[in-house]
């Protein structure tokens, strides 16, 4: 959205996405309005052809976002999602994906308008209302525990064991349905200061505590983007995803802020380019393996240069 206004300052922005995604751009100065929609986009194309776009840029390429090009019947343009390559690594963990972040693959949808990437990373923005005190005095460590997939998430087991390791204060960072599991957390991570938010805040909210952390581990998630906008110190931690698809921190401004954590010798790794609610393999070892005392010691050098 920057990058459009960067090109075509006097340009009006419209946006469109469900619902459920609407808080995620809804405080960007850059767009002018955002529609949203709950399951079909008919629900919104009569209102979108009184506009008359003079230009559709397509990010989701799906049938959805073809039906909007074809009821506008506008100049549009999109992004290779790369779905043969995907399969590829998925199916036969052969990766013949480009060392391409997703961020520029998106950008090349505006090529033809003369969109260019300002090499400035990503914005998320908070309205001042949504913006909260710390949890905790002093330094602390955000960790989100909230995905759209189980076997992207750390287990209760594994979250427990980093909080344990850590010497900072831990923030845990998830929504209404995390609730639960970050209670697991704190009971098994008993004797150490860790704080559970789960539920008690909106995505702004969540995304003002990632703010004022000292760093953010988190899984393959959005909230590992909005850390990113943030510049945080990033503790990337990947369970059946990989960051091959192109979907890992983005930081250009600074990427040793970017730490990948992954446990690479495994054979059945990725399973999925997006998730499952289980393990296929039953082990889930992409997650349990995950060395603690490697995370420690990143979460050690970050705080020791802050």
């Amino acid at each position: 959205m920057r990058c459009i206004k960067n090109k075509y300052p006097d340009a009006e922005i419209h946006f469109l996405t469900k619902a459920e995604f609407e808080s995620v751009v809804a405080s960007n100065p850059h767009i002018r309005k955002v529609w949203t929609i709950k399951e079909q986009v008919n629900e919104v194309i009569a209102d979108l052809q009184k506009i008359r776009f003079d230009h559709i840029i397509d990010l989701h390429k799906n049938i959805r976002s073809k039906q909007v090009r074809l009821k506008l019947k506008t100049n549009y343009s999109t992004f290779e999602k790369l779905n043969f390559q995907k399969w590829l690594l998925t199916n036969f963990k052969i990766n013949k994906m480009p060392n391409t972040h997703i961020v520029d693959r998106y950008i090349e949808a505006g090529k033809e308008l003369g969109i260019v990437n300002d090499g400035k990373g990503l914005d998320f923005f908070i309205n001042p209302k949504n913006e909260v005190l710390p949890p905790v005095k002093g330094n602390y460590i955000a960790l989100v525990i909230g995905t759209a997939h189980a076997t992207k998430a750390l287990t209760v087991e594994k979250s427990a064991s980093i909080i344990q390791a850590l010497s900072l204060p831990v923030v845990l960072i998830g929504g209404p349905g995390d609730f639960q599991k970050a209670k697991g957390i704190v009971a098994l991570s008993s004797g150490n200061n860790v704080i559970n938010t789960c539920g008690e805040f909106n995505i702004e909210q969540s995304a003002s505590v990632l703010k004022q952390s000292t760093a953010v581990i988190c899984p393959d998630t959005g909230m590992m983007h909005i850390a990113s906008a943030f510049q945080k110190p990033i503790i990337s931690i990947w369970g059946n995803t990989v960051p091959a698809f192109g979907m890992y921190p983005y930081i250009p401004q600074d990427k040793s802020k970017v730490n990948i954590v992954e446990v690479t010798n495994l054979n059945c790794r990725p399973c999925s380019k997006i998730g499952y609610e289980n393990c296929p393999k039953e082990h889930f070892n992409c997650i349990n393996n995950i060395n603690v005392d490697y995370v420690k010691k990143i979460v050690d050098g970050i705080v020791a240069a802050d």
